[in-house]
């Protein structure tokens, strides 16, 4: 039952419709993470992240609701925390649960739109403290990457005659 509560919190998260307006991908290189957002621009969105260097009964999913705390046209600060899924776990233990709960971490995060000719290309920088599902052992992580937001581009006005 206490593995429960966290994975319906994100269900629940997953199934409002109004998050999906728009989305965000990106990669992480140095830990080789593959993300995809709801859109980012509103107060509350979900990151799901998939590690790409795993084998399978190593393949891990971060899901992350985070929370805005200040959005500007160039930077965007955040915050959330979540939980680290291992789905394939039973690959490699037969007996383990079937939706293994690997962790859980905390995210603090900027988001930074360097171009102005294009806002939708972003830099995100993260402090990701996360400690293991037993909570007898953590690392502080960060992560750097690249991320392009799939929303409304800002139309330029139409000068009037």
């Amino acid at each position: 039952m206490k593995r429960l509560i966290p994975l319906a919190f994100a269900l629940f998260l997953l199934s409002n419709q109004s998050l999906f307006a728009q989305a965000s991908v990106g990669y992480y290189p140095w830990s080789s993470s593959l993300t995809v957002s709801t859109n980012p621009k509103k107060i509350i969105w979900l990151d799901a992240r998939l590690q790409t260097n795993s084998l399978f009964s190593g393949l891990s999913i971060d899901l992350l609701p985070m929370v805005n705390l200040k959005r500007g046209e160039v930077v965007q600060w955040y915050l959330g925390g979540g939980l680290r899924l291992n789905p394939l776990y039973r690959i490699s233990d037969p007996k383990a649960d079937l939706i293994t709960i690997d962790g859980y971490s905390v995210n603090l995060g900027v988001r930074i739109s360097p171009l102005p000719q294009n806002r939708n290309i972003q830099l995100a920088l993260e402090l990701n403290p996360y400690v293991k599902d037993n909570l007898e052992s953590g690392v502080l992580k960060s992560n750097f990457g690249l991320v392009y937001f799939f929303g409304k581009r800002n139309k330029e006005p139409l000068l009037q005659p």
